[in-house]
């Protein structure tokens, strides 16, 4: 009798711990308002201007990571992180694996886009060819692979090597590797102000534009943030060669309705959507739909101007690098090809 007794008290506890975490899903609140960390070079939580469509989501797969939400933590649980593949084949328009999403209005023939020449001679030279910068610089990754976010995730960070500095700085160097120069500017243009960061990223890019009349290719490095209604955040990765990477997105802008002063702009999307085809080809769905926006997001600035998004604020930063590295491997063989 004795035994029995012990038998139902264990599994009384055991059902009591259970119902608890349970509990702290049921409870997770749909949307939380983020502050500042306590930490001064932390930022949480910034208004993004480069805005994705976070509806309509297609996922091609999900898969729960083993990590469980604490019971008890000292952090604040906010909500889950849901690992997924959004599909780029869910795409409106697509041709000879180009993806795309329009929402601009214009008629887009992707054929007669992609078959006409890029007018961009990459010769290799002393001089700086590639400029790499970032208009949202303090954006970052989590720090750790799990299934939850706290209030302690920080989703920006003025430290370069945790945030999307970070990202650039190993396409620079791959590329640099093979013979491409490239300069990067680190210059933080989202903080302490964010209101305004493309009016200054602008300039610095004019800068260099003026300072090296060899800059051929600009590329402007962001990340993503795409959440559901219930505040759970989107981890989209894909698996490469046995690896977990972030996967990616190009933004091609337009001039439509009330956006003037980008004349060039076809030449810009051509040239995304190159690089999207040679993601695709050689690492399929690394790379989500291209978004084709009526915006200008600086792409006016030059006709060799790529918006790159390196994975959302629920990927690690270990995914995200190891992205760079796959999408340097495409831009080193568009750029061969230029």
């Amino acid at each position: 009798m004795q035994f029995f007794k012990k038998l139902t008290a264990f599994f009384m506890l055991s059902l009591t711990a259970v119902s608890a975490v349970f509990s702290i899903y049921q409870v997770l609140p749909k949307a939380t308002a983020l502050e500042y960390s306590e930490t001064s070079d932390i930022l949480i939580n910034n208004t993004k201007e480069v805005i994705v469509n976070s509806s309509n989501i297609t996922s091609e797969k999900t898969s729960n990571t083993e990590s469980t939400i604490p019971a008890s933590s000292k952090e604040k649980v906010l909500g889950k992180i849901q690992e997924t593949v959004l599909s780029p084949y869910s795409a409106p328009l697509s041709y000879e694996k180009v993806y795309l999403k329009n929402s601009t209005g214009v008629t887009i023939d992707l054929k007669t886009e992609l078959n006409k020449k890029i007018n961009i001679d990459i010769k290799k030279c002393i001089e700086p060819e590639v400029l790499i910068f970032s208009t949202h610089t303090t954006e970052s990754y989590m720090l750790e692979d799990r299934n939850y976010y706290t209030d302690k995730d920080a989703t920006g960070t003025t430290d370069s090597t945790k945030n999307v500095v970070q990202i650039g700085s190993i396409i620079k160097q791959k590329l640099e590797q093979n013979g491409i120069s490239v300069i990067q500017n680190s210059t933080i243009h989202d903080h302490p102000q964010f209101s305004g960061c493309y009016d200054r990223s602008a300039e610095t890019v004019k800068s260099y534009l003026k300072k090296y009349p060899s800059i051929k290719i600009v590329i402007d490095i962001h990340r993503d943030s795409v959440n559901y209604d219930d505040g759970t955040k989107v981890k989209p990765t894909v698996e490469i060669d046995g690896k977990k990477a972030a996967q990616v997105m190009l933004v091609a802008g337009c001039e439509a309705g009330a956006v003037e002063g980008f004349p060039n702009w076809r030449e810009n999307l051509r040239l995304s959507m190159k690089l999207h085809q040679i993601l695709e080809e050689t690492y399929p769905s690394l790379a989500r739909p291209i978004t084709f926006t009526a915006r200008k997001y600086n792409l006016h600035l030059t006709t060799g101007s790529l918006l790159l998004e390196m994975g959302t604020e629920a990927n690690t930063l270990k995914e995200a690098e190891y992205s760079a590295e796959l999408v340097s491997n495409a831009l080193i063989k568009l750029l061969n090809s230029l």
